[in-house]
């Protein structure tokens, strides 16, 4: 709470946080909505890039919709459901792994990430650079690219879309 409490000030300062939207109440009204959570969306922010540094690409995918879903029960009074307990494990399963260290910029509004490091980190830059002795063998992505596309390329021309 006193990591939410601190951002809060230093967030805050810099109008990062606001929110004004219009939301679906459960029963079906739509309402007009004014928060301000500095603290919140500075650190939530941070969180992500560092899921993003450290939890592989479809685990981290199928979580956002996970959180969408976590986030709903939560906004309906469903907290001690089934699903949310559910999701909860899963939410702390991914988790695992997801430390390090984030800069953020707060500025006019907005935290924005500059910096990420982690011992967790799934970044290798000798697999992510283009340099000539970089660690990535190039000459096998033309076959990749060849199998993963060989699905669109039939359903393209079952449906006489063929170029």
């Amino acid at each position: 709470m006193q990591a939410v409490e601190i951002m809060n000030q230093l967030a805050g300062k810099h109008g990062v946080g606001r929110i004004d939207l219009v939301e679906d109440r459960l029963v079906g009204i739509k309402s007009r909505e004014i928060y301000e959570a500095p603290g919140a969306i500075a650190l939530i922010n941070a969180h992500e890039e560092l899921e993003n540094l450290t939890m592989e690409r479809d685990v981290n995918r199928f979580k956002r919709g996970v959180e969408s879903r976590w986030a709903d029960l939560v906004y309906e009074g469903l907290w001690f459901s089934e699903l949310k307990s559910a999701l909860d494990a899963f939410i702390d399963h991914t988790q695992r792994h997801v430390s390090g260290e984030i800069r953020l910029k707060l500025q006019a509004g907005h935290a924005s990430v500059t910096g990420r490091r982690s011992d967790q980190s799934l970044y290798d830059y000798n697999l992510a650079t283009y340099d000539s002795d970089d660690s990535f063998d190039s000459s096998l992505a033309k076959g990749f690219i060849e199998l993963w596309s060989m699905p669109s390329k039939l359903s393209a021309k079952r449906h006489g879309i063929e170029k």
